[in-house]
């Protein structure tokens, strides 16, 4: 099922970011999305959770779309210790529930609706990454309460022991520079 609308369309294509210009109305790909004019866009979602069409928010200004380095993330910092010494899922575990905890502490935040709205639902970006153990995620808690960063502290209980921080969804651009010095999760 597809839309029209004479102002502007857009649809998801399985292909990289390309430009075309020269014409107008100016056709730009950019993150799947075809962009045409700069006015109102419509998603055609080939995804079976998503509807056949939604209508996004206007655009006015073709600097206003996404850039990659804007793109909406939630950071998860996981314990290297655990993931040595406990089961593979006991530590996923862990990190799911700092995950949700994160979401629903801050469920009335606009970037936080944003990520979780219904047409952003199958794009979500999320980086794992690792610190050595409860000291380092220690650290990092009180880095980023300092830094002003909403985040979850999750404590195992009734252990009380911290296994997880999962920050509220952020454009990855505000808050990368906190976990610079972070590894991958591997």
């Amino acid at each position: 099922m597809a839309s029209a609308v004479v102002a502007s369309a857009s649809f998801r294509l399985p292909f990289a970011t390309r430009r075309f210009s020269n014409s107008s109305p100016r056709i730009r790909l950019h993150h799947s999305t075809i962009w045409i004019g700069n006015l109102r866009r419509i998603t055609t979602a080939f995804s079976m959770s998503q509807q056949a069409s939604e209508i996004d928010a206007s655009r006015n200004d073709e600097n206003s779309a996404e850039k990659p380095d804007d793109v909406v993330v939630q950071y998860v910092v996981l314990r290297r210790d655990l993931i040595d010494s406990w089961p593979l899922g006991s530590v996923v575990t862990q990190g799911c529930h700092a995950s949700v905890a994160a979401i629903w502490s801050f469920k009335d935040d606009p970037v936080t609706l944003q990520y979780c709205d219904p047409q952003h639902i199958d794009s979500m970006h999320k980086v794992t990454l690792e610190v050595k153990g409860e000291t380092q995620m220690m650290n990092l808690s009180e880095k980023l309460k300092s830094g002003g960063i909403s985040h979850k502290l999750w404590m195992e209980q009734p252990e009380n022991i911290p296994t997880c921080i999962a920050t509220k969804p952020y454009p990855k651009s505000h808050v990368s520079p906190l976990f610079k010095k972070l590894k991958l999760c591997k």
